[in-house]
């Protein structure tokens, strides 16, 4: 009997430990990171719906693109210098792993990753490289009626065509990648009962599904204010040293 009960005692200690374990919460994702992924978000549909609403509304089609060009330099930056989870160090891994993760994946025996899975990770190198190209190819392009680039000035007429035409073909690729992002998020949230959306909104994910995970104890809040005052600066600085020009059609 005094058997008996002490093992019920010890189940339920388990249970409760368990219980807690669940409950208990890493700090994953920083405050900049956050921040950075939802204002992307909203720049990218702003720069679309901007463009989409035609030539009058050109002003703040390049304003969104001008957000654009900050959120990702700086992303790239902090991936650097940011915290632990943020940095490209820390979540790019070799193509034999990410292989290997969707391999498992398929097989339903993936493991949990604190930060990006090695997939994720894919995607957010390849979204980051082309949102850069599409925003930079826009400081350079025109739109052949009276608007241009505000980096027009530095090249010929022949060439900002050209890196028009890549501008328009680029938005074409990068919502196909939008497309993939949101199905893998929404897939991991419904399937793998992983909830990446909450995580990216808390910046936490439950511990009891990342064993030996590092929590990160600060966001570095200081440190990311400063990158984007001296990113927006720079890229103020170029806009304003640009020699000024205007549409040359040719005729």
């Amino acid at each position: 009997m005094t058997e008996q009960l002490v093992e019920a005692a010890e189940n339920t200690i388990a249970l409760e430990d368990d219980n807690n374990l669940e409950r208990s919460q890493l700090k994953i994702w920083d405050l900049p990171t956050r921040v950075f992924h939802w204002l992307l978000v909203v720049s990218f549909i702003a720069a679309y719906v901007t463009n989409w609403l035609g030539v009058s509304y050109f002003a703040y089609h390049l304003w969104a693109g001008y957000f654009v060009v900050i959120l990702l330099v700086f992303r790239i930056v902090w991936g650097v210098v940011g915290t632990h989870h943020a940095q490209f160090v820390n979540f790019v891994r070799h193509p034999v792993e990410s292989v290997k993760y969707a391999l498992h994946l398929t097989r339903g025996k993936a493991k949990s990753y604190p930060g990006h899975n090695p997939l994720g990770a894919l995607m957010v190198l390849t979204l980051l490289l082309v949102l850069l190209l599409q925003a930079v190819t826009g400081l350079f392009a025109n739109d052949e009626i009276f608007n241009i680039g505000p980096l027009y000035g530095y090249i010929t007429h022949e060439l900002s065509l050209k890196l028009t035409a890549v501008h328009k073909e680029l938005f074409y690729w990068i919502l196909g990648a939008v497309v993939i992002h949101v199905g893998a998020v929404f897939f991991y949230v419904f399937v793998k009962r992983e909830n990446l959306i909450k995580a990216m909104i808390t910046g936490k994910k439950p511990a009891h599904n990342l064993a030996q995970a590092t929590a990160i104890e600060s966001s570095r809040i200081w440190l990311a204010l400063v990158l984007i005052v001296v990113i927006s600066a720079l890229l103020a600085w170029i806009i304003v040293a640009a020699p000024e020009a205007s549409l040359d059609l040719g005729y």
